[in-house]
């Protein structure tokens, strides 16, 4: 079928939830795609920084064909080896003691709320949890209002209660909140979909210090930031601070549908049999393909490649400013890259897609970079290149 055939079936049967790019991809491999026409383009959004270790990497289809063909699905009343190796690989990682497994980031952090809460519960406290403005944690009614942007809950009234946002990296904010009724604090230490902004250290490490004072949860969501993302496998690894609870998606299954919420002991025993459940969650075949994403990370070296390519993308880009004044800034960690710009990002975004290549404008001004962490040299330098081109097409 051709683009436009597909897109005339999606805009007469599918839910209009998507302003859809006029464009439907046939096949991938690596940091490359191609439409149904055949056109070629390279891919650094890598779809929303799922494909960390590239499209159809052949390691993670042998894995998923292999484990298709033995076993594909039987309910959490049983037990598969996939899950069990996966869950002791994610505990080695993070060092923490516990995980759950779902299908999605917004399940993981509604698994991280439910955590949190039946935590605050078993010590007396209330259930509401303080959460960051411009953050994002899914679209589920519960990580809606986690959210909390205006326009995301537009028409979705009644909101469910229990969130309170304040502004990032404003520890006073915090502090003035303290009380009985608050179960946790949530937040994205280096922000996607809010522009990629990132938390002090200093920051993290006082919310640290206060949730041990007060006895409440720290929640960190890494749905995005997790499995090497930032150069790291966690980006709380920078900074030296572990939180209680850890909700992780996106590269997680390199493009399988699948979530994980983690956990410390001290958290973890509050929660009891039947108080969380999933028919899908720690599917086989979502885990052999995590399973075999984690192997590729570690044979290919991509945390060291994600932090090596990343400073090259940042100082490239940052080096340009004399000839780009439209560059307000350049931030992140790793392979996830913000470039804010003093005019909306979305034309640049749409005239390097003309360009084939495939980016990213969020948060009204920024050009988000969130390429395969095994993008080869050529493929990156080449994606700049179609950034400033389009940089200046769009004057």
């Amino acid at each position: 079928m051709t683009t436009e055939e597909l897109h005339k079936l999606d805009k007469k049967n599918y839910l209009p939830t998507f302003r859809r790019l006029p464009l439907a991809f046939k096949k991938a491999r690596g940091s490359r795609v191609w439409d149904m026409e055949g056109n070629e383009y390279i891919d650094v959004l890598a779809g929303i920084a799922v494909n960390s270790v590239g499209h159809c990497h052949p390691k993670v289809v042998e894995a998923i064909c292999k484990q298709a063909g033995e076993l594909g699905h039987i309910s959490n009343f049983y037990l598969s080896e996939p899950q069990a190796l996966l869950a002791q690989k994610l505990v080695e990682l993070a060092g923490m003691e516990r995980v759950f497994f779902g299908n999605s980031g917004a399940e993981a952090a509604e698994g991280a709320i439910k955590i949190a809460r039946k935590y605050a519960s078993k010590n007396g406290r209330g259930g509401t949890i303080i959460t960051v403005k411009n953050a994002f944690h899914g679209r589920t009614m519960a990580t809606l209002a986690a959210t909390g942007k205006p326009g995301m809950l537009k028409g979705f009234d009644p909101i469910p209660p229990g969130f309170i946002h304040v502004p990032l990296n404003d520890l006073d904010a915090i502090k003035s909140l303290m009380g009985p009724e608050i179960a946790g604090i949530m937040l994205e230490p280096v922000q996607g979909e809010g522009g990629i902004n990132i938390a002090d250290q200093k920051y993290i490490e006082e919310l640290r210090a206060l949730c041990d004072k007060e006895g409440i949860a720290l929640i960190f969501d890494e749905i995005q930031t997790g499995m090497g993302r930032t150069g790291k496998w966690f980006a709380h690894q920078w900074y030296g601070v572990k939180p209680d609870i850890m909700s992780l998606a996106k590269a997680l299954g390199n493009g399988m549908p699948m979530g994980a919420v983690m956990a410390v002991e001290k958290v973890a025993t509050a929660m009891e049999p039947g108080d969380h459940g999933t028919t899908f969650g720690g599917n086989p075949i979502a885990c052999a393909a995590a399973l075999a994403t984690i192997e590729v990370i570690e044979e290919e070296d991509l945390l060291n490649e994600s932090q090596r390519k990343g400073v090259w993308l940042r100082e490239t880009i940052e080096a340009s400013k004399h000839e780009f004044p439209e560059i307000v800034e350049v931030r992140g960690k790793g392979l996830m890259v913000g470039v804010e710009l003093n005019r909306e990002s979305k034309p640049v975004m749409l005239k390097m897609l003309e360009h084939k290549v495939l980016g990213n404008a969020t948060a009204e001004k920024v050009v988000r970079w969130v390429p395969p962490l095994n993008i080869s040299d050529e493929d990156l330098k080449t994606a700049v290149d179609v950034f400033f081109q389009s940089l200046k097409e769009t004057r």
